[in-house]
């Protein structure tokens, strides 16, 4: 774990270096003041040597200009490497989860997602740039100090060292629990974004069905726990530093106690025990660092631990070794007797399916809710993958290509459409980024989403708001499919892509598909009939099973299960 934290300080060297330079040059000119000071008192006041006392005076002052800079130097660039790092840690951990698979995402809230790139590593940043940093001071001023107090009287240094285990071990012993419970408050606060987020995300239906009420109550159940985890957590705290403190304390009563009664037995004199004075408030700043380090520590490591967690985990779905792309692509498609759930323990979504999809063809997939047709065309791509059983892409099976080549080469528009928070432009180039504006205006055309676009006051640059809620669903679905039209792939999946569409805007998509769909392979989900009664071929599921195939009027003549779909308008 260590390891791996300290391998993020490797791209940011020189900052780190300089940071640590001045920190320990801080750290050493600081100890020279009690010693300055105490010649001062010792020497130059009792022989009234002028030159001396000013020449120590401005020693001192010397001192504490040249911390000062030092200072300014390490707290800007101190927190500038803390910055850079958390960058690279944030960039990290988002790529990672770029390449982690579709079940990941299944089973981890967004909210809980989001705590830890937000939450847990601006925790991490702070420990990354004062770690370091505050234990060299720490280590500098204190084993310095301790040197310099035992050249000037053992008896008494050894005296102001009995503090010291019993703070190392009251930090030891408290720390343990104060990690723990920092631990459960990352959790916690992750379950209140959670709950925020969906919320949010669903105010439109948390207000149709007049339910604030159960969303703050749902609310406040997270924040109850997140209140009782803190509450708990800062009570060990307060354990902790109230102990520590009055360890603190410790120093400056061991100091006056012995040095009144060294100075009773005439074995030191006033200026040496104000000198050791001066040296208990030079080593008291350090340990009060580390006291209050300790609670930024414990945060610091639970917070690694969860940015770790993430790391280490492998995407299911990983191209081979050896996966290749295809330099030339006609779009033949042969599903060969797959199967599929989404765990292991649960029953088969898909059971024992086989297709045939020729290049350039059309073919639908239709069937009730839940007879598996979404998941089946999301076999393709390698969103999932089949517990058994084959898919051949242009005769090369899937699994031996790389998952960039299929998903460029095969566009999709999904019944649940989603539109980023940004310009319809920019959700269209999402399709083909580098694509011209012409190229765009061509896709909104055949979107049949054109004109409208051209009726907003700020045309293609008009805002669509978090998930496009600027949009009604019809004008969200029109931008989807323009996107794919801009991307322009050899094979085609739209599930349920018209599901959202009146009837007059469905029918121009349907043009456009069937302009589209020439030299194309094209995979159509749908329950209108309007959408797949042209196609070539029609595959009938149900319960996760083909159970018929043929196109629309032989599936009508054989008065089958697509027959009675059909006569019960379901497709």
């Amino acid at each position: 774990m260590l390891k791996r934290f300290i391998s993020y300080y490797k791209p940011h060297k020189k900052l780190f270096i300089l940071d640590m330079t001045v920190a320990l040059t801080a750290s050493v000119i600081l100890i020279f003041f009690p010693f300055t000071t105490w010649l001062l008192l010792k020497t130059a006041l009792p022989e009234r040597n002028t030159h001396m006392i000013l020449f120590l005076l401005g020693l001192i002052f010397a001192i504490y200009g040249l911390t000062a800079l030092l200072s300014f130097i390490r707290i800007k660039w101190g927190h500038i490497l803390g910055v850079r790092i958390e960058y690279d840690l944030r960039s990290d951990i988002f790529r990672h989860l770029q390449k982690l698979s579709f079940r990941y995402f299944d089973n981890v809230k967004t909210g809980h997602i989001m705590s830890r790139i937000s939450n847990d590593l601006n925790t991490i940043t702070e420990v990354a740039h004062h770690a370091p940093e505050d234990l060299l001071i720490s280590m500098t001023v204190i084993f310095g100090a301790f040197i310099l107090m035992f050249q000037f009287n053992i008896q008494m240094a050894l005296l102001a060292l009995l503090p010291i285990p019993l703070m190392i071990f009251w930090g030891i012993y408290v720390g343990k629990r104060m990690k723990d419970g920092f631990r459960g408050v990352r959790l916690k606060i992750a379950d209140i974004n959670s709950s925020v987020e969906n919320s949010v995300q669903g105010i439109r239906e948390v207000k149709s069905y007049a339910n604030e009420e159960l969303e703050f109550t749902k609310f406040s159940f997270a924040n109850t726990h997140f209140r009782e985890a803190k509450e708990n957590v800062y009570g060990i705290m307060a354990l902790f530093y109230s102990v520590m403190h009055f360890l603190r304390d410790i120093y400056y009563l061991t100091i006056i106690s012995a040095g009144t009664y060294f100075i009773y037995m005439d074995r030191i004199d006033v200026p040496d025990l104000v000198g050791f004075l001066l040296f208990v408030g030079v080593i008291l700043p350090p340990i009060e660092r580390l006291i209050n380090f300790a609670e930024q520590y414990y945060q610091g490591v639970t917070s690694f631990e969860r940015f770790v967690e993430v790391m280490d985990i492998e995407p299911e779905i990983q191209d081979k070794k050896d996966a290749y792309a295809l330099d030339n692509v006609s779009g033949e498609i042969k599903i060969d007797r797959i199967s599929f759930a989404y765990e292991a323990s649960q029953n088969s979504v898909l059971d024992n399916i086989s297709m045939d999809i020729p290049e350039g063809k059309s073919i639908a997939i239709v069937g009730e809710s839940g007879a598996g047709k979404s998941t089946l065309v999301s076999l393709l791509p390698r969103f999932y993958e089949p517990l058994q059983g084959k898919i051949l892409f242009d005769n090369h099976d899937i699994m031996n290509l790389t998952q960039k080549f299929l998903r460029e080469n095969i566009g999709i528009v999904q019944q649940n459409v989603f539109l980023f928070d940004s310009t319809i432009m920019d959700n269209i180039l999402y399709g083909r980024p580098g694509a011209g504006e012409d190229e765009v205006i061509d896709a909104a055309r055949m979107a049949n989403i054109h004109d409208y676009i051209e009726s907003l006051p700020n045309g293609y640059n008009t805002l669509v708001g978090e998930r496009g809620v600027k949009l009604s669903g019809g004008q969200q679905q029109r931008v989807s499919i323009a996107r794919v039209f801009l991307k322009n792939p050899p094979v085609l999946i739209f599930d349920e892509a018209t599901s959202s569409l009146d009837t007059e805007s469905e029918s121009l998509i349907q043009k456009s598909l069937e302009k589209l769909s020439r030299n194309r392979t094209m995979i159509i989900i749908a329950h209108r009939l309007s959408t797949v009664k042209h196609v070539d071929n029609i595959y009938v599921m149900k319960n996760g099973r083909i159970v018929e195939t043929g196109n629309h009027l032989d599936l009508i003549a054989q008065n089958g299960y697509y027959s009675t779909l059909y006569e019960r308008n379901l497709i």
